[in-house]
């Protein structure tokens, strides 16, 4: 069973909005866009345990705080989920529940305008659609909520008329039982704390305890006994005997106890299945020391990986393949190769898994067509669905998935050409930064900007429809070609925010022509006695402006590309941002104004506005 789709409706920063899952899939986008708040959600409408916290919601859960609309009626929050890939025995039981599902338009086959037999077109499925409905009840002063099947909806009479019945609106109710077929499972970032581990209700060992149906009422019956009866008895240690002893001797003048020494007594708990669930402890001893320690005493890595190795324990008593597995940034406190192998593990084992994160080790291990982009706009309207390679080659994408992992994570993207330019550009961020102060001007890694390199001449123009499909702003910066652009290179090419042509053809004539002369000389006099320094002539005092621009162009294109600092040590000997490159200068500038968040204009002193002021228009133009 997987979940084909999700629409939100007044859900915490949501107000509406929809997101479709394409089996594993990865949630992507910037913070606050709304990728925990779909986890969440899919957590209220399938999680088994969810929707018995109380209050199911409150106040902060609806979208903007407003759970009364201007008549003081309740706002409700509505989280409508899909669920296809039904086993034979989810079919069975939910079949008078079930709705066929079109894989094509996305929709219910019955809807529209077509006809039953639109039920049996090729690409069409069994689908169950199940809804959470959450409010506030002004009669008992309280937050409600529970989920329901979402077909049929029937019409409420007087015996149905309760209040789970017409938070429904007359759908019945898809109750624990139903949930625990689905197989949901949700792991929180940060959020685990000491309750995942221990026997409260709901917990994951509660969860492990409950599936094999192994007697779990027995268990706690026959643990209570074991504490009453316990011998010795807590009571028999020498100091509690003597303080039970004086205490009954002192309450017999004033209460009338039961005859003999078991009148008073001291025992481990309160002798209560709810006691018990909150103070049994999982204890652990990890290497070097053979210690046992309370399992939140665990370092923050090593309580991931357990709760983690919890939660595949519960996978596989459910059937993995069954399982419904959400991941909330699995990467905190883990090195790279655990990520991987987390990661790895999650989609070769689990039915579905749905996952959010920050890591490229993590993303990389994603299709493309298992990316979701996240979006959401001013009013609160949330947008998600699959992307697409936009005319990439797959082999492209995996080629270059680790680039293109870091890239979803960017603010945005510098694409270029070459290891050269990957360079320059962020040490001309550094001499920007120096010169101009960090608040004039936000380095490329404060600011959130990658630089991304696609690998060689006339191959920039590939990644600006994929990077437009992400909603990432997107620059891009290429040589001088040998040859006029084909109409499809330049079509792709205007998918960018912005691109710039270098005026010369290759990096290197672009710095040599642009930089000041006196910083060419510092550069040569600083590189000369390095021993990979070419072979390609002798630096000295008496050289002409020419033969200087001339030998440092030699010396640029002899030590090219990733395995030689050259190009960027000299960006580093530029002392201000006015011996940088005209063109990179340029370039650094209006990816700055493009981040830099616009300011209403201030008004002078004494004048008096009339209506708010406009914002300045911060985006850069097309190509």
């Amino acid at each position: 069973m997987q979940v084909r789709r999700l629409i939100i409706r007044n859900f915490r920063g949501i107000a509406e909005g929809a997101v479709d899952f394409a089996g594993h899939t990865l949630l992507v986008g910037g913070n606050n866009i709304g990728k925990s708040t779909v986890c969440e959600a899919l957590d209220l409408v399938l999680g088994p345990e969810r929707v018995s916290r109380r209050p199911v919601v409150d106040e902060h859960d609806f979208h903007r705080g407003r759970y009364l609309d201007d008549e003081g009626k309740p706002v409700e929050i509505e989280i409508r989920a899909v669920l296809t890939g039904l086993s034979a025995e989810a079919e069975k039981r939910f079949f008078r529940h079930l709705r066929r599902w079109s894989e094509e338009s996305r929709a219910f086959a019955d809807e529209g305008d077509t006809g039953p037999e639109a039920g049996d077109a090729p690409g069409t499925v069994w689908a169950l659609p199940v809804v959470f409905i959450g409010r506030y009840d002004p009669e008992e002063d309280d937050f409600v909520g529970n989920t329901f099947f979402d077909h049929p909806q029937e019409t409420l009479d007087e015996e149905s008329d309760t209040p789970e019945a017409r938070l429904g609106a007359g759908r019945k109710l898809f109750a624990r039982e139903h949930k625990r077929l689905c197989g949901f499972l949700f792991l929180r970032a940060l959020r685990t704390g000491s309750r995942a581990l221990s026997l409260q209700r709901g917990s994951l060992l509660d969860t492990v305890l409950r599936l094999p149906g192994n007697g779990l009422a027995e268990m706690w019956q026959d643990t209570l006994k074991r504490l009453r009866e316990l011998d010795p008895a807590i009571g028999e240690i020498e100091q509690l005997k003597g303080i039970s002893s004086e205490l009954r001797t002192r309450m017999a003048q004033f209460v009338n106890l039961s005859p003999g020494d078991d009148a008073t007594g001291f025992f481990a708990s309160d002798l209560t299945r709810e006691h018990l669930r909150d103070v049994v402890r999982l204890f652990i001893s990890a290497e070097p020391s053979p210690y046992l320690l309370p399992f939140q005493r665990l370092g923050t890595g090593s309580l991931n990986l357990l709760v983690f190795a919890l939660l595949t324990f519960i996978a596989e008593l459910k059937d993995r393949q069954a399982v419904i597995f959400a991941m909330e940034e699995p990467e905190i406190a883990l090195p790279p190769h655990t990520q991987r192998r987390v990661t790895r593990f999650v989609l070769s084992q689990m039915g579905q898994a749905i996952v959010t994160s920050h890591s490229p080790y993590v993303i990389e291990q994603f299709q493309p067509q298992q990316i979701v982009v996240l979006n959401r706009g001013e009013q609160g309207k949330l947008s998600g669905t699959p992307i697409e390679l936009q005319g990439m080659k797959p082999k492209v994408f995996a080629r270059e998935r680790r680039q293109l992992a870091e890239a979803m994570l960017a603010r945005a993207v510098l694409v270029v050409e070459g290891a050269t330019e990957v360079a320059i550009f962020p040490a001309a961020s550094s001499v920007m930064e120096q010169d101009l102060g960090p608040d004039a001007y936000s380095h490329f890694d404060i600011a959130g900007v990658t630089v991304f390199d696609a690998g060689g001449d006339g191959s920039t123009p590939q990644y600006g429809p994929f990077f437009a499909a992400l909603g990432k702003q997107a620059f891009c910066f290429y040589d001088k070609p040998n040859s006029p652009l084909s109409e499809e290179a330049a079509a792709k090419l205007r998918s960018y925010t912005q691109v710039w042509e270098s005026p010369e053809k290759g990096i290197e004539a672009l710095l040599v022509k642009e930089i000041p002369e006196s910083t060419l000389r510092r550069f040569l006099n600083a590189v000369k006695d390095r021993p990979d320094f070419p072979q390609v002539g002798t630096v000295a005092d008496n050289l002409t402006e020419a033969e200087v621009r001339d030998l440092t162009r030699k010396v640029l294109e002899a030590r090219k590309g990733s395995n030689y600092p050259y190009a960027s040590l000299l960006i580093s000997q530029c002392q201000s941002s006015d011996e940088l490159p005209a063109t990179v200068r340029d370039v650094l500038e209006v990816i700055h104004e493009s981040l830099t968040p616009p300011t209403a204009p201030q008004p002078a002193e004494g004048t008096v506005t009339a209506e708010p002021a406009k914002a300045k228009d911060g985006s850069a133009a097309g190509v």
